[in-house]
């Protein structure tokens, strides 16, 4: 049942390969507590208390709370598909509520300091600077995903209007522009790159490797960090960081919310208005220097 649930998840509601992989585990994490602490119980006989017994053990292994919420999502959904397919009559993890978290604001970097990293940073001028180069303004410049600039091929740029083609999550694509800065940097990179690796194809992913190969997550993970350790002190130093930074100064300079969920891929309003916060940080810090009564 598992199997025809990821598959359900996978050809109908197209997730992405990183979060099939997160319900596989979760799914799977609780499917090896049952059978270690109830093997008389199949998954569709579960009961409430049995999950709720299983989310118990997770706390008390500190696994944190927004951890243990989304394996309960997981489970929630699992067994409303089972509910829906008619293959369990009452769905156990209706009665299990999610743990209390912090709301924790989005990490990002300050706009002096990605100036000074874009800007100021001299890279090196073999493949790998003009690649590490493309990578950061990319990520910055777009505010793409991590699956989406691995994914990325040199067929989605459009060197004309200067807009790229992203297929983000559940298979939905969409255009973000970017700058004239930003073409030049793409345009030097592909000249580097067909020096190294001979011409580029249409359907050659954009961003590659040392050896010319497709990138992979801890990749792109590496490089990024490699680079804001110079110029950041922001706990996080990974590639989502610069996505959040790409959207943080967009509404910190005023610009629509609406537009800003559009260019994230957001499906709705409410994962964009977190960015909000950030920007009434700066209004509050603004009101406490300049107001008298404040």
């Amino acid at each position: 049942m598992v199997k025809t649930f990821l598959k359900f998840l996978q050809f109908e509601k197209r997730y992405s390969p990183h979060t099939l992989l997160s319900y596989k585990n979760d799914l799977g994490q609780f499917s090896i507590y049952l059978s270690q602490n109830f093997p008389q119980n199949a998954i569709q006989e579960v009961e409430h208390k049995i999950i709720r017994s299983w989310i118990v053990s997770l706390v008390e292994n500190k696994i944190t709370p927004r951890s243990v919420n989304r394996k309960i999502a997981s489970l929630r959904s699992f067994y409303k598909f089972l509910r829906q397919r008619d293959y369990i009559t009452n769905d156990p993890s209706r009665k299990i509520k999610i743990l209390k978290t912090e709301k924790q604001l989005p990490s990002f970097v300050k706009e002096g300091d990605i100036i000074k990293l874009l800007d100021h940073l001299k890279f090196k001028e073999d493949f790998e600077g003009y690649r590490d180069k493309v990578l950061m303004e990319l990520l910055y410049g777009t505010g793409m995903r991590l699956s989406e600039i691995i994914n990325a091929k040199s067929i989605d740029i459009n060197v004309f209007d200067h807009t790229i083609k992203v297929l983000g999550k559940r298979n939905k694509e969409r255009l973000i522009p970017f700058s004239n800065n930003l073409a030049a940097v793409i345009d030097g990179y592909n000249a580097k790159r067909e020096e190294c690796f001979g011409e580029v194809s249409a359907e050659d992913y954009l961003i590659v490797t040392n050896n010319g190969k497709k990138s992979y997550p801890m990749f792109i993970y590496r490089t990024v960090r490699k680079y804001l350790e110079m110029f950041t002190s922001v706990d996080k130093k990974n590639p989502h960081v610069l996505r959040h930074t790409f959207a943080t100064h967009l509404v910190n300079k005023g610009a629509d919310l609406n537009a800003v969920k559009d260019l994230l891929g957001h499906a709705s309003l409410a994962a964009t208005q977190v960015y909000t916060h950030n920007s009434m940080e700066k209004l509050k810090k603004v009101f406490d220097q300049a107001h008298p009564k404040a």
